[in-house]
């Protein structure tokens, strides 16, 4: 007989000896009084068995701005679940909304627990003091650097990197076999082949920032300093330096020479290049599918003389104006943070992993290549002061390859109109 149903019996036995005893007279229960006993006794354990399974399961919202690894993560879900007690819902939302949860929503507790978003988008979060800290121990060594680098903020780890991203130099083969060692060699190239009438542009460039920062790091240029305890400073602006202002005058050239367009435009210069009609252009792994779907033959490669691309770094943010904090940090550290996991994340997006081991053993030639291109990549500015930069910079590119400023003059009123704003919102 179970131990169970033993105390069941003693129970019973109590509570009819009790109910003799307080009897005024010798009679017995009826056996109508014994059943309904038995029946209340009975009763007892499917009413506390309802009210178990009625308690609701702990769960935890994770926000993404894509779907890619929406599956996987669905998955990690019910393992964290049933490891840990504890659900985890994953929604797709709209980059805005993510911002806009975060920062607006801090005060108030509102919003997710949790968000991926890419690391540039860290500052006002934050600022408002809706990140929460995460403490990855010794877990931290397994991490790329740079990776680390772009959650790092005021001293502080603020969020679990999960991949990273960067540009890289595609050539179409058939026009350039080899990979250029420098600069000039692309310059080169690229205006022998648009003179001979093989090439329509030398150098296809889909906006003169972001996707063309390598020619302004191969001679120092950057857009944000770093304080001593190296985090981004709006103290020190780059963008009026001499390798940004050098970089800038290298593109012109190309305009100069007439091999390259003066209007910049992101879409036609990809169509270019999967076309054949340009030598060169300077994009990231979300042009691969398109460039093979065209059949164009190309190559990738690292920038020449040291020329390095911003890296983008995505990752988990926990929310720290929710009541699972702890929880959060719990699925981030204890359960998500592990060589197998991020493998399965990497399987599902393709995107270089954060975690070392992982983005070391990239075995296809085309995620290989880009590696190469990012060894060196410095995340891209996660200061609030960055959101400042994107007009001022575009537009004084713009200027000058359409003629209007030298790349001195351009670039020193986008330090005056950056330094501006900064000081209007301080």
């Amino acid at each position: 007989m179970k131990k169970v149903d033993i105390f069941k019996a003693l129970l019973l036995c109590v509570v009819l000896i009790l109910a003799l005893a307080a009897c005024d007279t010798d009679t017995a229960p009826t056996a109508e009084e014994m059943e309904e006993a038995e029946s209340e006794e009975a009763a007892e354990p499917a009413e506390e068995e309802m009210e178990e399974s009625d308690q609701e399961i702990p769960t935890l919202t994770l926000w993404v701005y894509d779907d890619t690894r929406l599956t996987v993560l669905n998955e990690l879900g019910a393992e964290f679940e049933a490891e840990y007690g504890v659900g985890l819902t994953v929604e797709v939302q709209d980059l805005s909304e993510i911002r806009n949860a975060m920062t607006l929503g801090a005060a108030t507790g509102e919003g997710p627990d949790m968000v991926i978003i890419p690391h540039d988008n860290l500052g006002p979060m934050v600022e408002e003091g809706a990140a929460a800290v995460i403490d990855l121990g010794d877990k931290e060594e397994q991490f790329l650097d740079p990776a680390i680098a772009g959650f790092f903020y005021n001293g502080a780890l603020y969020g679990l990197p999960l991949s990273v991203e960067n540009i890289a130099l595609f050539r179409n083969v058939d026009m350039v076999p080899d990979a250029p060692t420098t600069w000039q060699e692309i310059y080169d190239t690229g205006v022998a082949l648009v003179n001979d009438g093989t090439a329509d542009s030398a150098m296809g460039f889909p906006d003169l920032t972001y996707n063309s920062y390598p020619m302004y790091t191969w001679q120092g240029g950057y857009i944000f300093g770093r304080d001593a305890e190296g985090n981004f400073t709006a103290d020190d602006i780059g963008m009026a330096t001499e390798g940004m202002i050098n970089g800038l005058e290298w593109a012109y050239s190309l305009v100069e020479a007439g091999a390259v367009s003066t209007n910049i435009d992101w879409e036609a210069i990809h169509v270019q290049f999967e076309t054949g009609r340009s030598a060169y252009i300077m994009t990231g792994p979300w042009a691969i599918t398109r460039f093979k779907e065209a059949g164009v033959n190309y190559a990738i490669s690292a920038f020449p003389e040291g020329g390095y691309p911003f890296m983008g770094v995505q990752g988990i943010v926990v929310n720290a104006s929710k009541e699972n904090v702890l929880l959060a940090q719990t699925f981030c550290i204890d359960f998500l943070a592990t060589e197998e996991n991020y493998q399965r994340l990497f399987e599902a997006d393709t995107r270089p992993s954060a975690i070392i081991s992982i983005f070391n053993a990239a075995d296809d030639p085309d995620t290989k290549a880009f590696n190469e291109a990012g060894v060196n990549a410095d995340p891209m500015p996660n200061i609030p002061e960055m959101g400042y930069v994107w007009d001022a910079w575009q537009n004084a590119t713009l200027l000058v390859f359409q003629g209007d400023l030298d790349a001195l003059t351009a670039l020193q009123k986008a330090v005056d109109q950056i330094r501006q704003q900064i000081e209007a919102d301080a």
